[in-house]
């Protein structure tokens, strides 16, 4: 199967997955009888969005390439898309538009050094830096203890590093780390669904998505649903092993580290006076206990 006939679809199957959420009450519109299908019917969305239902057809078939702005914008208002699936739709019609010359692989991007400077100087929080195929490419002490069993599973790659996706469905031991594990697999699969789209061409993508989709049922049932998720916060309780259960809170902004590829710094932080805060600062120290003696004789003189 060609990539454009792998787009198309992604285009059909979602513009049809929030059809479908959609019921006419929602969207004002009359209602009589009995109907064959959840959500809208083809004809309705054309009549919000505007336009006629044979054109709205081949839109929903995944013909996206070449379409405007302004109509673009009045089927996502038509099937009510939120922010983040409104700028997956317009990345999956940017993806269709005819390339000038073959995309290029997409190479890795390392953190620089002020970058790592910055991570370092954050010590009461756990701090680490990702990039869109949830791949960990820098961090912190606190960071690294925090996700101890993450880099210490099987599923990191041959550079070390861990993946959310990977550790999420491919280590069982990820349902004992994350106390709200559904939850945080469907904001797993979420956020490579974003990535998809801004990057459809990223071949270590694909197959990451590849394999996830044939080990993984779970990963398959989520990856069908076609949510989106781009901005990434909220509250994340984790069961620590040497620590406890954790409740803490979370926040991702982006960080311009490169112009090839987008990257977030994600921030972990435990409320002040709580429980947590307490077992964060034991994690801390106990992380720089164990730092400090693996250094080399030499570089703590």
């Amino acid at each position: 199967m060609d990539d454009q006939h792998d787009h198309r679809a992604e285009i059909r199957d979602f513009l049809a997955s929030r059809r479908a959420k959609i019921t006419p009450e929602q969207a004002v519109l009359p209602t009589s009888g009995r109907r064959r299908v959840p959500g809208l019917r083809r004809e309705e969305v054309a009549v919000l969005a505007g336009v006629s239902t044979e054109w709205y057809t081949r839109l929903e078939k995944g013909h996206i390439s070449g379409v405007s702005e302004d109509v673009l914008s009045a089927v996502a208002q038509a099937l009510q898309l939120d922010e983040d699936e409104r700028t997956y739709l317009f990345d999956l019609a940017r993806a269709a538009r005819p390339a000038r010359r073959t995309p290029s692989r997409r190479r890795d991007v390392d953190v620089p050094p002020r970058i790592q400077w910055l991570l370092d100087s954050i010590t009461l929080s756990a701090a680490f830096v990702r990039n869109g195929r949830l791949d960990v490419i820098a961090h912190n002490t606190l960071g690294r203890a925090l996700h101890v069993p993450m880099f210490d599973s099987p599923t990191t790659d041959r550079r070390g590093r861990p993946n959310f996706a990977r550790f999420h469905f491919l280590d069982d031991s990820s349902r004992d780390f994350f106390v709200d594990w559904e939850s945080g697999a469907a904001a797993t699969v979420a956020l490579l669904r974003a990535e998809a789209g801004r990057e459809p061409h990223d071949r270590t993508l694909r197959e990451l998505i590849g394999e996830l989709s044939t080990v993984s049922r779970d990963f398959r049932t989520l990856w069908a649903a076609h949510d989106v998720r781009i901005r990434h916060d909220g509250v994340k309780r984790l069961q620590h092993p040497e620590v406890g259960e954790l409740e803490l809170t979370y926040q991702s902004v982006d960080l311009p580290v490169s112009q090839r590829a987008v990257h977030d710094l994600s921030l972990y932080t435990a409320e002040p006076g709580s429980t947590s805060e307490e077992r964060v600062k034991l994690l801390a120290s106990l992380a720089a206990t164990s730092n400090a003696a693996e250094e080399p004789t030499d570089q703590r003189r």
